[in-house]
């Protein structure tokens, strides 16, 4: 197949890849019969001026309108073809380095290179497809993971560093990061978490409460930042943001270690307002999503990931020309 780009600016107006071979719709994968094309895209962003990933229509600025809008203009299908969803639903505000998302397609590639390149032609700066795959016709970006890890950076210094400052929360207080780990000991384990999570202002229904936190590591670093990394196999509404908060209370030495048992067993988020608000979302970060290795794997016969391509020159040249 061949690829034709008219343009990978997002000044110009459109960036054409015309649709690929469909001779292969209606392929048997598994013993199974599918009519669609399948793709998994790893996706990192900043979210400082985003209103969070899930979609909303402009002028309301998110992650998933402008990737939607991006494959839009690229293949020529619609929303509704495209089915674009997203393993995790960030808040307003909160970064990414592994989001995943998946979307459909009625035609394959046979090369994802320029693909891949066009879309983040077009998408702003901020957003970036790191890489993007085929995927096996039953994966799915948010019901196939087994679990998520999300990093919360806290500075830790009187003056607040200015380069950090849109991706870590400023604490003037010096933090007992002993006392720390101590409280984000008792977060491990598979519990009920009603008393972390808040009430999503979208209509979810009733998320089931009880997850399982496989680790809650808080590091050190010599540059004044505090690593703080939890992986569970989900995470409730604005969960990650409150377990933060409270470690944070108790790093001031304001609460002892042993308040986060007794507010698990409460499983009422009334429990929890009486000590802390959520931290900022700009310390977040989803770092990471596993999936199980069957459910990722590739059908047989498609084209291999990409991850971008790097340019050479034949001769020398002006940097930036």
């Amino acid at each position: 197949m061949v690829f034709v780009s008219l343009c990978l600016s997002s000044h110009l107006p459109v960036c054409l890849f015309p649709p690929s071979d469909t001779s292969h719709l209606g392929d048997k994968i598994d013993g199974k019969i599918y009519t669609d094309y399948k793709w998994r895209m790893i996706v990192a962003y900043d979210g400082t001026k985003f209103k969070g990933w899930q979609y909303q229509p402009p002028p309301t600025p998110t992650i998933q309108w402008h990737i939607e809008d991006a494959l839009i203009r690229i293949t020529k299908l619609d929303r509704g073809d495209l089915c674009l969803v997203g393993a995790g639903r960030t808040d307003t505000g909160v970064h990414a380095f592994g989001q995943v998302a998946h979307f459909t397609t009625p035609f394959n590639y046979n090369n994802l290179d320029g693909f891949h390149s066009a879309i983040n032609g077009i998408l702003p700066k901020e957003i970036r497809i790191r890489e993007i795959s085929p995927a096996h016709p039953e994966f799915h970006a948010r019901f196939s993971t087994m679990s998520k890890m999300y990093r919360y950076k806290i500075y830790n210094e009187p003056v607040m560093d200015p380069f950090h400052r849109l991706y870590a929360f400023h604490s003037e207080y010096r933090l007992n990061t002993e006392a720390m780990r101590e409280a984000a000991k008792y977060f491990v384990g598979k519990h009920d978490f009603s008393s972390f999570g808040n009430v999503p202002s979208r209509n979810d229904g009733t998320p089931n409460p009880v997850k399982e936190i496989f680790r809650f590591d808080i590091n050190e670093s010599v540059s004044a930042i505090l690593d703080l990394e939890v992986e569970g196999s989900g995470f409730l509404y604005r969960q990650v943001r409150n377990m933060v908060a409270l470690l944070i209370q108790v790093g001031r030495e304001a609460l002892p270690p042993d308040i986060v048992p007794k507010i698990l067993e409460a499983r009422d988020r009334k429990e929890l307002a009486k000590f802390s608000l959520p931290a900022p979302p700009h310390g977040l970060c989803l770092v990471s999503i596993k999936y199980d290795p069957e459910k990722i794997n590739p059908p047989s016969g498609a084209p291999p990931a990409s991850f971008g391509r790097m340019h050479t020159v034949s001769k020398c040249k002006l940097p930036f020309y």
